[in-house]
């Protein structure tokens, strides 16, 4: 059951994949509004957040203020794997996207603005054919810095820059 921890190979062989409909982020005080079916939910102290299809949200009169596609992350990714969701969230935000990401057990699922789900997925598959380019092969010199030279590096040396700034 282990998931697989190598970025290289997370990233190559992510396989991004929409998931039909529209989501939308909501808030309760208390249970589960009835008919209401989330396909995520988490327990803060403000209250439990569910992600629910936007027509079960209208349905039910619920609030909320963004809607968003739902893609998973086709690969197996191990619960201590580092550095998926930070190269996953640096490649969306260079194309000027929003991700919100929530790790199953199984795989990465990830809430992008529904109007760009599909130019999401695009980047996404870019970037695994990027780091499947980059791997090397027994004999080769390794890639140049231009093919991604090692993204799996240039996200760590990013991730870690991006954390000392932040917590200094």
């Amino acid at each position: 059951m282990t998931g697989e921890t190598d970025l290289r190979e997370l990233l190559t062989s992510m396989r991004p994949r929409p998931n039909p409909g529209r989501y939308v982020f909501i808030t309760v005080d208390g249970d589960i509004p009835p008919g209401v079916r989330p396909v995520v939910t988490v327990a803060e102290q403000e209250g439990l957040t569910l992600v629910v299809p936007q027509r079960d949200a209208d349905a039910a009169g619920l609030k909320y203020d963004y809607v968003a596609g739902w893609i998973t992350l086709g690969v197996h990714s191990a619960l201590d794997a580092v550095g998926l969701t930070a190269a996953v969230a640096r490649e969306l935000a260079a194309a000027g996207l929003s991700c919100n990401v929530v790790a199953g057990f199984y795989h990465d699922h990830l809430f992008v603005p529904y109007q760009h789900a599909a130019r999401a997925v695009g980047v996404l598959e870019n970037l695994s054919r990027r780091s499947a380019r980059s791997r090397r092969r027994e004999g080769e010199p390794p890639p140049g810095p231009d093919v991604a030279g090692d993204i799996a590096g240039d996200v760590a040396g990013d991730v870690a820059g991006d954390a000392e700034r932040v917590y200094r």
